[in-house]
């Protein structure tokens, strides 16, 4: 199903019962339903009490697994979502005069954070009086929850912070690293911590003993990484073709080469998703193209053939059967995913 939403698609995900969600850059959140799309006025829209013109900047799914969060150029952050056949719109934060450039939620500790220039803020869902700030000396680029919840990584100038999401009072675990950090990512196991940098290259840290990992090599920035294979595998955005890092075993990458596959002479990958159970991964590109490749037996197939703008949303549903898209024109999809675990083909 392709839909045309007119507007830049910040993100496209599924909530746990598998309905997928956009968030635009109108200020919009579009949730799908049996008959279509309802529209929340989430940022700048009268429904919130705005003026009009605001937009999207980031989104995660709700920590209870219904609808999303989203964080918007009007300071506010909102939580959208259907229930029980109401469409409803609650104004979790409102910090007037920021931008709300990057959410994380987690639905193990049912925190939900949050970026607000040099500053992270958190809430309980459950508690609405609950709230921890933790400031920073520069301005927060990335932000993520550990598997477990608890823990809370940002990623800034000069490293990442890791603090208790919980505590009021404390000093974070520095894990520094000369240069900006725009984009955090912890392994499914908990183990590792993975930052996107500004120098076109990904940084990471062991956690046991704060290791470093250097993982450099890249063309472009790397605007987008996903861990999958049961968080074997780690596939990035930045280069001609996916670049996959493997992670099992103690030492995770270190000592060892990434792959690229799906490699395209006139094309970039710009996002990646991939499905958790399966060596399966997902790369959507800056022509509008999205293929996905089986690591085991080398299959590439493409999944969206028609070329467009850069895609700029990608995700896939729980059980891997569902791909969500969206682009940078507003055009956006759910589509099937195929089994690829048939013979090797290639794409065309």
């Amino acid at each position: 199903m392709i839909f045309s939403f007119d507007a830049f698609v910040t993100d496209a995900l599924f909530d746990r019962a598998g309905r997928a969600a956009f968030a635009l850059g109108d200020g919009t959140v579009r949730l799908r339903t049996d008959e279509g799309f309802v529209t929340v006025e989430a940022h700048g829209g009268p429904q919130m009490g705005g003026l009009g013109g605001g937009a999207v900047l980031a989104a995660a799914v709700h920590p209870s697994g219904l609808g999303v969060v989203t964080g918007g150029d009007d300071g506010r952050v909102v939580w959208s979502r259907i229930d029980q056949g109401e469409v409803i719109a609650t104004l979790i934060a409102e910090l007037k005069g920021k931008w709300i450039e990057h959410v994380a939620t987690s639905a193990a500790s049912g925190l939900i954070a949050f970026t607000a220039g040099r500053e992270v803020h958190v809430r309980d869902a459950a508690d609405p009086a609950f709230a921890r700030v933790f400031a920073h000396e520069k301005t927060v680029s990335g932000l993520a929850f550990e598997p477990k919840g608890r823990r809370l990584a940002s990623a800034t100038y000069g490293g990442a912070q890791l603090w208790y999401a919980r505590i009021a009072d404390q000093k974070p675990t520095l894990l520094k690293w000369a240069g900006s950090h725009i984009a955090a990512a912890f392994s499914p196991d908990g183990k590792f911590l993975i930052s996107s940098m500004q120098e076109n290259q990904l940084h990471g840290w062991r956690l046991s003993d704060g290791k470093d990992m250097r993982m450099g090599g890249y063309p472009a920035k790397i605007k987008s990484l996903a861990f999958f294979d049961k968080g074997n595998l780690l596939a990035t955005a930045g280069a001609s073709g996916a670049v996959i890092w493997p992670f099992a075993g103690a030492n995770g990458p270190m000592g060892k080469e990434a792959a690229e596959i799906g490699f395209s002479r006139d094309s970039m990958v710009v996002r990646v998703a991939g499905i958790d159970a399966q060596p399966v991964c997902l790369a959507g590109q800056d022509n509008g193209k999205i293929w996905a490749a089986h690591m085991r037996n080398g299959r590439i197939e493409t999944l969206k053939a028609e070329k467009g703008a850069p895609i700029s949303a990608l995700s896939t549903s729980a059980d891997g059967k569902f791909f969500a898209w969206g682009d940078e024109n507003g055009e956006a999809g759910v589509l099937e995913i195929p089994d690829l675990s048939g013979p090797r083909q290639f794409a065309g």
